[in-house]
């Protein structure tokens, strides 16, 4: 049995939405041998200090998201992606306590403490192979210091501006937001930092 975080019953006991789930979901965390924390204002589950999986209550649904998901044979079909940029994560959904099916969540933890037991690590594709967009590659050809800094930035900020800039369809309007984060890039800040 892993070991319960009084933190956690706290965000159990005041959950809007979810609480069955929630507290279904928890206990074959705990049974699974995983330790609790509240971890981005959410129950997080490790093992031997290692995140394996966190529960997100959202208002569509429940997701138990396991952070090396990609690594996780999907042996009941049920493992989802969380967007078109996400690498690692994939969680199970739940819009009901009926789906909380406890044989089908513990298979995936278990698969999960074994990729922890293991070692195995994520390949993150993005950091080797961040693709520019033309707009953004122009100008740091033509700018030595906004070169220097972008490469200056840690790959996660470098492709948080990359995301940001290549989401605008239109040439001008990549354009129009590279030129308005160059004050940021210079700082040496990432899109979301204040």
């Amino acid at each position: 049995m892993g070991t319960r975080n009084p933190r956690v019953d706290a965000f159990v006991s005041r959950a809007k939405l979810w609480q069955g789930e929630i507290s279904k979901l928890r206990k074959i965390l705990l049974d699974c041998g995983l330790d609790e924390d509240l971890k981005w204002g959410k129950p997080c589950f490790a093992f031997e200090g290692s995140n394996v999986a966190i529960i997100q209550p959202f208002k569509e649904h429940c997701s138990l998201l396991f952070f090396k998901g990609v690594l996780l044979e999907d042996t009941h079909g049920k493992l989802r992606s969380q967007g078109d940029n996400t690498q690692s994560a994939l969680r199970l959904e739940f819009t009901r306590e009926s789906e909380v099916k406890k044989t089908v969540v513990k298979s995936y933890v278990e698969q999960a403490i074994a990729v922890e037991k293991a070692g195995l690590e994520v390949d993150f594709k993005a950091k080797r192979e961040l693709e520019l967009p033309d707009e953004l590659a122009r100008m740091l050809r033509t700018d030595p210091k906004l070169a220097e800094a972008f490469h200056g930035l840690t790959p996660g900020r470098q492709r948080g501006y990359v995301l940001h800039f290549t989401g605008a369809k239109q040439s001008k309007t990549r354009t129009a937001r590279i030129e308005k984060c160059i004050p940021k890039i210079l700082a040496g800040k990432g899109m979301n930092d204040r």
